[in-house]
């Protein structure tokens, strides 16, 4: 069973500044729950290609793996991807500005889980989506409290 999660939110901010933020993948264990940390393993700036090891917790598991950015619009998309371990995974962020202020951010994980994960598929879609959620609050207060 695949796992397709899409969430959304209305960021009072304009899209560059919100995309900018929010595409850096060093900004990630500021903003994301679960996400400890994010080490590059190829240059900055992010661009096609570019790979990053995070390092999460997930349902009470340590996860390692490693995302190579497969797409990239400045300021529009940007989809990365992890074949490793037993769920992998694409996400992909994409930006929309509603007005010169306000922006939605739409945040889309999908993936095919494998072996045992498979049976936990929809356990694991539902606290996706609580976590994403949770994701899309803090970066809103984030970015919207800033000056």
């Amino acid at each position: 069973m695949a796992v397709d999660v899409l969430t959304d939110v209305v960021i009072e901010r304009p899209c560059a500044e919100v995309a900018a933020y929010a595409g850096e993948p060093s900004h990630a264990p500021q903003w994301y729950v679960n996400i400890e940390s994010v080490v590059w393993r190829t240059p900055a700036p992010v661009a096609v290609g570019s790979r990053m090891d995070f390092v999460a917790r997930f349902l009470g598991r340590r996860l390692a793996y490693t995302y190579e950015v497969a797409e990239l619009v400045h300021g529009e998309r940007l989809v990365m991807r992890t074949a490793q371990g037993p769920f992998p995974m694409e996400t992909t962020y994409t930006w929309q500005p509603l007005d010169p202020h306000r922006t939605r951010m739409t945040l889309r994980n999908r993936g095919e889980p494998a072996g045992f994960a498979r049976m936990s598929a929809p356990m694991m879609a539902a606290a996706m989506r609580r976590a994403n959620r949770k994701d899309l609050a803090n970066l809103k207060r984030i970015l919207e409290e800033r000056p």
